[in-house]
């Protein structure tokens, strides 16, 4: 996008993480938020953010999950902004399982979050966006949308899917003046492990309490947030973050057979040590 001052972003997930960091980010490049999240209390701080920057920001309270809420919160965002020129589809959620052990409620709970939930908001978003005379989508993916990992089938599922439906969408609006970005973040010291289910026999406070500890040493969500501002102003098809993120792409297209074994080989010992 040639300018990002004074353009409407809807960001979904906006509450914390990836989310909040890059509806900060945005606002700082003179943009106004519809900020969309089920955490009213950490909604309200953001939208306090915002505006104190000198923005304008609505607050929604959202399950991107609900195929009527996010229909009407579309509606309501038009009402309040009378545009929308950016989608920031990041709202996601994690299950920590095997594909075994975790459950097919788990596996749809995550789903129409980290996937519907993209579904949704480009879905009900893009008459909005085919208004403005320049646009642009981004949808979180994951390194987990590149390379399948253990303990994540959910999550790898509805992050490859993402990935796809990027694609697709890129191929479809490429004559219009919508652009379409997947991002696909390595390591960044997010929340999402404090909402993540943890399945298979574990100690399920524990296990979050390490892995809380472990994902505050990754890269900060502001770090990523300037990523995925820069991709929009690009037209980036794709962001990769963090070194992590490269490497796995690299690895992936050279050796893609050798990555994956890598992985299956070596998980057993590494998470754990990941985790301490």
């Amino acid at each position: 996008m040639k300018r990002l001052r004074d353009r409407v972003a809807v960001v979904t997930g906006a509450a914390s993480g990836i989310g909040r960091a890059t509806a900060i980010a945005l606002a700082d490049r003179g943009a106004h938020l519809a900020l969309v999240d089920v955490n009213e209390r950490g909604l309200a701080e953001v939208r306090s953010e915002v505006e104190g920057r000198g923005r304008r920001a609505s607050a929604h309270d959202c399950d991107v999950a609900d195929r009527a809420r996010v229909e009407a919160l579309a509606e309501a965002v038009g009402r309040e902004h009378g545009r929308v020129e950016i989608l920031v589809n990041n709202a996601g959620v994690g299950v920590a399982a095997t594909f075994e052990e975790q459950s097919l409620e788990d596996f749809h709970w995550l789903m129409g979050i980290n996937f519907w939930g993209v579904v949704h908001g480009c879905k009900y978003f893009l008459p909005w966006l085919r208004k403005a005379d320049e646009a642009h989508i981004v949808n979180i993916s994951s390194v987990f949308g590149i390379l399948g990992m253990p303990l994540n089938s959910a999550y790898c599922s509805s992050k490859f899917a993402v990935a796809g439906l990027s694609e697709s969408l890129r191929a479809e609006l490429s004559d219009t003046a919508i652009g379409i970005t997947s991002v696909h973040p390595g390591g960044i010291a997010t929340n999402i492990v404090a909402s993540a289910r943890f399945r298979g026999g574990v100690d399920a406070d524990d296990l979050r309490a390490r892995a809380m500890r472990s994902f505050a040493r990754m890269m900060p969500p502001a770090e990523a947030a300037r990523a995925i501002v820069r991709g929009i102003e690009r037209g980036s098809p794709r962001v990769l973050i963090t070194r992590e993120a490269y490497l796995i792409d690299a690895a992936k297209r050279a050796a893609p057979g050798w990555a994956s074994q890598l992985v299956s080989s070596g998980w057993r010992g590494f998470l754990p040590k990941l985790m301490k």
